[in-house]
């Protein structure tokens, strides 16, 4: 569905790399978490597979067509971007959850049918639908961010801490949406979070970034005690815990380091 070829992202002022050799094939139906530490790469790979980021050198292609060859209206449409900062365009909720649909052209009758489905299907309250986004709280836009993005069943979500301003309640409940779209419409689904037992509870696989380079998943699956081989299924989030809290043990020294000179 997506795949990235020796993919590089460069900063044009630093010529620093953000992202370097990724190579990854992400299949329809997929679930992935996205994990690293601060400053990996993360949010710069959703940014380049939802078209606002191009990159330095390699291929990338959705659906076997180039990224190049897509209009980014197009592009976006498939792949959606849902960011931690929530903004409903001085809309009310009930507005900016129909905005997608009313974009669409689709019959007044199909909006309200779709928009009365997606409000019920997220439990969100009447009371919140005529209120404007300064009247929400963080977690409440963030949540009215999340139904705005499923509510046309993109082909693929990129959620970026989706569940960041939520509590756990919440949570599960777009954890059970998730994977409810993602069996019934086959829906392709990546998603950075920091939580590892939300990541754990999600994933049926994870792309491993640290330092904008790719850590292949093999290295975190379990170990066979009787082989002595990998599995190839179960994933040891230990291991990953593990290696996350060295890398950011190390980037917390640098940066002791650089703000001590």
């Amino acid at each position: 569905m997506i795949s990235l070829e020796q993919v590089c992202l460069a900063n044009p002022i630093t010529d620093r790399y953000l992202l370097k050799d990724i190579s990854l094939e992400i299949h329809r139906g997929d679930r992935l978490a996205v994990i690293g530490s601060s400053g990996s790469g993360k949010t710069t790979l959703f940014r380049l597979l939802n078209g606002l980021a191009s990159p330095t050198s390699g291929s990338l292609r959705f659906q076997g067509q180039n990224y190049l060859q897509i209009s980014p209206v197009a592009l976006r449409r498939q792949i959606v971007l849902v960011t931690q900062e929530v903004r409903l365009l001085e809309m009310t909720v009930r507005e900016a959850l129909a905005y997608p649909l009313v974009l669409q052209k689709l019959p007044p009758a199909k909006i309200q049918a779709t928009l009365g489905h997606w409000i019920e299907k997220f439990h969100i309250p009447q009371a919140w639908l005529g209120r404007t986004e300064q009247q929400l709280s963080l977690g409440q836009r963030q949540w009215v961010g999340l139904c705005r993005a499923l509510i046309l069943q993109p082909p693929v979500l990129l959620l970026d801490e989706p569940t960041s301003a939520l509590d756990r309640g919440r949570t599960e409940e777009l954890l059970q949406i998730l994977v409810e779209l993602n069996q019934q419409q086959q829906t392709t689904i990546l998603m950075v979070n920091h939580q590892l037992d939300v990541a754990q509870q999600f994933a049926t696989s994870l792309v491993y970034l640290q330092q904008g380079e790719l850590t292949p998943i093999e290295h975190f699956l379990e170990t066979n005690s009787k082989t002595n081989s990998k599995t190839n299924s179960k994933i040891n989030w230990d291991s990953i815990a593990n290696d996350l809290q060295i890398h950011q043990q190390q980037l917390n020294s640098e940066w002791e380091v650089e703000n001590s000179s």
